[in-house]
């Protein structure tokens, strides 16, 4: 059999990408096969096209950080044929093939069953961006910011990642104000339950050590000056989840948040979450992220003939909220022979 897939190779200092139809001794290893139904975009897939990046640990490489989709085939008696199930993190989309495929083989430990009631296509949807905006909500909530504190900030808001947390966040109570650089995107972020929307700038002051307190916590899916600058404006005891680098790696502090005012910086981490912990957070999904709310933040479904504009845009940050990637959407069109 075959199956069809996006395929970025590394030749030298250059990438290409392709849409290929491959054989399934190219699946790669793992217990589980899964026909896949839906993937999403996420700002990791679109990293995996850039020349030298870091990002890719194998080449060739069919990348998706997400894919939901129905087992074919299972060795193992625990996820048997026929189940809905969501996969993402761990190795998939960087080293191991991952959901911008028709079909992908990956180890059980790695999948998740949906719930019932929760589609292969609203799965895709939350993805990594939702799943990471609950573990920034577990994070609150572990630090002690409740609903009732105060403001909390979510930065990079018209983002997959950011729009998530709005809506997770506004959902459970909390007054949600969302920072974003899209003047156009205000209405949509209100329309997911933030109170107040704002501008980059009404955060990043930089050449302050402590500036007036402001937020009772964050989640900041920005990180560089931006996070600085939070971790300067955060109340007394108030906490910031981060889980971004689109606007850089460094981190320009001092220790003055921290042992005057009792902040907390609290790492998100997705990729590595333990499956236990991730089946468990799967589970009642449903009851923080509405099925209406979702949908509405999917831009637009594409297939994978389409895939290499979008994630130029994405890269440009011109995308709001979820793509949808639908593998079997196209027929085999721009493809090499089966290798």
């Amino acid at each position: 059999m075959s199956w069809h897939a996006f395929v970025v190779t590394r030749t030298d200092d250059e990438l290409q990408t392709s849409v290929e139809d491959l054989s399934d001794d190219l699946l790669g290893p793992g217990d589980v096969v899964v026909d896949v139904e839906w993937s999403a975009v996420n700002y990791k897939d679109a990293m995996v096209t850039v020349p030298q990046n870091r990002v890719a640990r194998r080449s060739p490489l069919v990348p998706g950080v997400d894919l939901a989709g129905v087992v074919a085939s299972s060795d193992d008696p625990s996820i048997p044929e026929g189940t809905r199930v969501v996969v993402h993190g761990y190795d998939l989309g960087v080293d191991h093939h991952g959901g911008f495929a028709t079909r992908a083989r990956v180890p059980a430990g790695w999948v998740v069953p949906l719930p019932e009631g929760l589609t292969t296509r609203r799965a895709a949807a939350i993805g990594t961006a939702g799943f990471t905006a609950v573990l920034s909500l577990e994070k609150l909530r572990q630090a002690g910011v409740g609903p009732g504190d105060g403001q909390v900030l979510v930065t990079g808001a018209s983002g997959g990642v950011g729009s998530m947390a709005v809506a997770v966040l506004a959902r459970q109570g909390y007054d949600v104000v969302a920072s974003t650089g899209k003047d156009a995107q205000h209405a949509y972020l209100r329309d997911l339950g933030a109170s107040d929307v704002i501008g980059r700038d009404e955060i990043e002051r930089p050449g302050r050590v402590l500036s007036p307190e402001r937020w009772a916590g964050a989640v900041d899916c920005v990180g560089g000056e931006t996070l600085a600058a939070i971790l300067r404006s955060l109340r007394y005891g108030g906490a910031v989840a981060a889980s971004g680098l689109t606007a850089g790696t460094d981190l320009q502090t001092t220790v003055y948040p921290f042992i005057v005012r009792a902040v907390s910086l609290l790492g998100v981490d997705s990729v590595a979450t333990p499956i236990r912990e991730r089946r468990r957070l799967w589970s009642g999904i449903d009851e923080v992220l509405t099925g209406r709310v979702v949908d509405t933040m999917v831009e637009r479904e594409v297939g994978l003939d389409d895939l290499a504009g979008v994630l130029a845009a994405v890269l440009g940050a011109r995308v709001r909220g979820r793509v949808l990637v639908r593998p079997s959407q196209d027929a085999p069109s721009s493809r090499s022979a089966i290798r």
